[in-house]
């Protein structure tokens, strides 16, 4: 799994400015817009929250876990319907936010909860997060497969017979380059250089190989009930984060300001400016590269 260096350069690094942009309980996923790009970025959240809620039978007094709750918008949710959410989380950023929003939520590697630290669940939720626990030294290793069942075996722990599990995450597209081949000095223009960007953004995470990869290593524990692609979803998704985090704003300018040294020191942090220009996920999907499944699963 990418470890707790990697996920706080992710997110804590970028806590304050993403918190100002999109909201305190910032939603750092696609939304889902269901091929109406007219709502709001709020209402296509809420629409993928109550798909989550529906699908995994959330209701008032349920007792769900979101691996990998970011800054809480899915553990607002569900106490905004009455059900008991808990949280985890490697990002002490966002553990501070959830925190100061009065949430339940543990800084701990998703991989490894039993239930022994929580209990049982009437559900897992897990949006986002499964992109980062297959790391790159795991793949290099042909472990990717192992990883994923294990991670699998865990989720069944803590789920009765016909609990239900939400996955969303990234996956590889149909026309994804080989690692050997990224490139920081590549081409602007290229695929090398457009995957270097997202190794960058996104350091020590390696991704699924398509929904197969997935389904394939929930199925010694799980049926899949049902799964769609969110590609073009996020794509919208991506295009109104970046007039957000481009919008005027005093407070988002003086964050952004914070970030000076290391952007003098640090390469990694220089490169994340390009992030800005290029969009390097929103290319990676439109050029297929990428893909992004929502999957839901029960309990055999």
């Amino acid at each position: 799994m990418a470890s707790q260096t990697d996920i706080d350069y992710s997110y804590t690094t970028m806590d304050k400015i993403w918190r100002i942009s999109v909201g305190e309980m910032a939603d750092f996923t696609g939304a889902k817009y269901d091929g109406d790009f007219s709502i709001s970025l709020e209402e296509a959240q809420r629409r993928k929250h109550d798909f989550i809620a529906q699908n995994l039978n959330i209701t008032a007094g349920s007792k769900v876990l979101d691996m990998g709750c970011g800054w809480g918008p899915f553990l607002n949710y569900l106490r905004g319907i009455k059900a008991k959410g808990i949280g985890l989380t490697l990002s002490k950023g966002q553990h501070a936010a959830c925190q100061r929003q009065g949430f339940e939520v543990y800084i701990q590697d998703c991989r490894t909860v039993k239930p022994s630290d929580y209990g049982m669940f009437d559900a897992v939720a897990s949006v986002g997060a499964f992109e980062h626990f297959c790391s790159v030294e795991d793949y290099q290793a042909g472990r990717q497969d192992e990883v994923y069942r294990k991670f699998f075996k865990t989720v069944s722990d803590l789920l009765p017979v016909g609990g239900r599990c939400f996955i969303q995450t990234m996956v590889f597209g149909k026309d994804m380059i080989d690692l050997k081949d990224f490139d920081i000095d590549a081409p602007k223009e290229s695929n090398e250089y457009l995957m270097a960007l997202t190794m960058n953004e996104f350091p020590g995470s390696w991704l699924p190989y398509g929904k197969e990869q997935i389904i394939k290593n929930a199925e010694p524990f799980f049926d899949v009930v049902t799964y769609h692609s969110g590609r073009l979803d996020y794509i919208e998704t991506i295009n109104v984060w970046r007039q957000r985090l481009k919008s005027f704003g005093w407070q988002k300018y003086l964050a952004y300001l914070t970030l000076a040294p290391a952007l003098l020191y640090d390469s990694k942090m220089r490169n994340r400016l390009s992030n800005l220009q290029i969009a390097p996920i929103r290319v990676a999907f439109e050029r297929q590269l990428w893909d992004h499944y929502r999957l839901v699963f029960e309990k055999k």
